[in-house]
């Protein structure tokens, strides 16, 4: 991870981002949405859709041609921080489509420290499901282990983390990964944990609700209710809907061939 030396004035980037984020800012919302977020990083009052839009203008002349520089970049914006829609641009700019070749295992720190210092379910979910999800589809050889030992952590963020790299990966989730992440925080009374165990589980169901059937009634006794209602919420909708489909599929009268 790329060592930031201690600067007296921020970098051009930085600048130009908190010139556009004020030159869009609605300071009156600022308040509410600090409050909702329990932030103590004020806010600009930037909506997320012209947030959004901010961002698209000001990285769309960034240029994506050196892997430390994105790095350092990244890195700058979120520890130089003064308001959260600073940070949020730190991550717009860590997941641009451009910087696509530079996201490999060997930024995973970048991300680790993003994960650890912000601490908060608006960044860490988006950077779990969206790049640390990304790495493991990837690499899975060297990101499973780290998902393994990350699942243990002292962390609860990276704890999460592990049980919600996966969201993104539809069928193609692995289910011995995922179980071994919820392992270690199965039995957690930590409401961000047990709600990530059911958000997890909720997922799966999308793709194979008779497993996730299955494992909570294999596992009833340890997880809690608020995993339970989460992994089950949408299970009785998902299998009768499958039900249908095959007796639509077995009831479906062959085509009679053309002559």
């Amino acid at each position: 991870m790329p060592r930031m030396t201690k600067r007296s004035r921020p970098t051009a980037l930085a600048v130009e981002l908190r010139a556009a984020l004020e030159a869009a800012a609605e300071p009156a919302r600022a308040p509410a949405m600090q409050a909702y977020m329990k932030s103590s990083m004020p806010y600009y009052g930037v909506s997320a859709p012209r947030a959004k839009l901010v961002f698209r203008e000001v990285f769309g002349r960034y240029p994506f041609v050196d892997a430390a520089r994105w790095q350092g970049d990244v890195l700058e914006l979120w520890r130089g921080a003064r308001h959260r829609e600073e940070r949020y641009g730190a991550m717009a700019l860590a997941g641009h489509k451009r910087a696509a070749p530079f996201r490999t295992t060997d930024v995973l720190p970048m991300f680790e420290e993003m994960i650890v210092t912000g601490a908060w379910w608006d960044f860490v979910d988006e950077i779990a499901a969206h790049r640390v999800g990304e790495l493991l589809a990837r690499d899975p050889a060297t990101m499973k282990p780290r998902m393994r030992a990350w699942s243990r952590s002292d962390d609860l963020w990276k704890r999460r983390t592990s049980i919600l790299c996966q969201l993104r990966h539809g069928p193609a989730t692995d289910l011995e990964l995922l179980y071994a992440c919820i392992a270690p925080s199965i039995a957690s009374t930590e409401f961000f944990l047990r709600k990530a165990i059911g958000w997890a589980l909720r997922q799966v169901a999308w793709f194979d609700p008779d497993e996730v059937v299955r494992y909570v009634d294999a596992h009833a006794g340890e997880l809690s209710g608020l995993s339970k209602r989460e992994a089950l919420k949408n299970v009785p909708a998902l299998a009768s809907g499958a039900r249908k489909l095959r007796a639509g599929r077995l009831a479906k009268p062959e085509r009679a061939p053309s002559s």
